[in-house]
């Protein structure tokens, strides 16, 4: 595991809103050049990982955005942001097994987050695991607002085989 580093200070932190803020407004090459602003002594931090990853995951770069989230679970193991990322890359890289392997792996640790629930159920049912999956998106609900997710899994084409089912719930 690597060392934790130092908390995120101004103007650093600033630039990482800075980031996050330009890729919502979906300007990429201002997010870009804002990050490239950040001091590498904080590259390691839990918020420019989370950034550098969306900044990655923006342009679709999928090789980048798992190295990110690798080194986010090494350096964060109990951030569940990393763990969530390396599986979301891993299944835009059409690695679901392996997505479902890593996140299931800490389920029980981060029990109480519906997103992680929720990217279960959609791994599981693009593997073909339904019932499974269903069981995840049940969880989901437990934990987050079953408007929202109804609402996410009815729009998610990995969740399409169990729209029926959602509509029932």
């Amino acid at each position: 595991m690597l060392e934790r580093m130092q908390e995120l200070e101004p103007p650093d932190s600033f630039h990482v809103s800075a980031v996050m803020g330009w890729l919502e407004l979906g300007s990429i090459a201002e997010a870009k050049e804002e990050f490239e602003k950040i001091q590498e002594s904080y590259r390691d931090c839990p918020e420019v990982l989370e950034a550098e990853w969306r900044l990655a995951s923006a342009v679709k770069d999928w090789e980048a955005a798992l190295k990110v989230a690798q080194r986010h679970v090494l350096s964060d193991p109990d951030n569940p942001n990393g763990w969530i990322n390396q599986s979301y890359s891993l299944h835009e890289m059409m690695r679901t097994q392996e997505a479902w392997d890593r996140l299931w792996s800490v389920a029980e640790r981060f029990s109480k987050l519906g997103v992680l629930h929720y990217n279960l159920a959609c791994y599981a049912c693009q593997l073909g695991h339904e019932d499974v999956a269903k069981k995840c998106l049940n969880l989901a609900i437990q934990c987050q607002n079953k408007g929202q997710i109804k609402r996410m899994a009815l729009t998610d084409p990995d969740l399409q085989p169990l729209w029926q089912y959602v509509r029932g719930i």
